[in-house]
């Protein structure tokens, strides 16, 4: 939850990013849209998702989210790593970009199958509509984020 002040009338508005994904947020008191931060309607930076935090974090989001799968000692991996970094950057609060390290949450990566990484879920509203399997380029991972978003 963040605070967000309104600089038309200086009301203080508690704004819930994982709520915010491809809405507008406004001022409760006039109205105003509220401008636009980081933290809000996504993030500059891919989120991190555990087991603990998955369903909070992924499944009850509205809007779309693209789920890394990864580990540290996965060469594809740590080249996929710096695009989704720049997807995060210009995701603009059309979608948002999350990372989930398969060593780390071995009760996620079962669960939805993970069976080579990197592996890319796409989410739309919580629900699996899409994976991406082995590093692709940016232009393939955008071009199907655009189809969902």
């Amino acid at each position: 939850m963040s605070i967000v002040t309104c600089e038309k009338c200086g009301t203080k508005n508690r704004v819930d990013a994982s709520t915010q994904i491809g809405r507008i947020a406004k001022c409760g008191k006039c109205g105003t849209v509220l401008p636009p931060k980081p933290d809000i309607a996504g993030s500059d930076k891919p989120l991190i998702v555990t087991d603990h935090s998955f369903s909070q974090e992924i499944l009850n989001t509205s809007g779309v989210v693209l789920l890394d799968c990864w580990a540290p000692w996965c060469g594809p991996c740590r080249m996929i790593g710096p695009i989704m970094e720049q997807l995060a950057a210009e995701a603009q609060g059309r979608y948002r970009v999350a990372k989930l390290n398969v060593d780390d949450n071995p009760r996620t990566a079962s669960q939805f199958q993970i069976q080579s990484i990197p592996t890319m879920l796409l989410f739309k509203n919580g629900k699996l509509v899409d994976r991406l399997i082995g590093a692709q380029p940016k232009q393939a991972i955008a071009a199907k984020l655009a189809q969902l978003a």
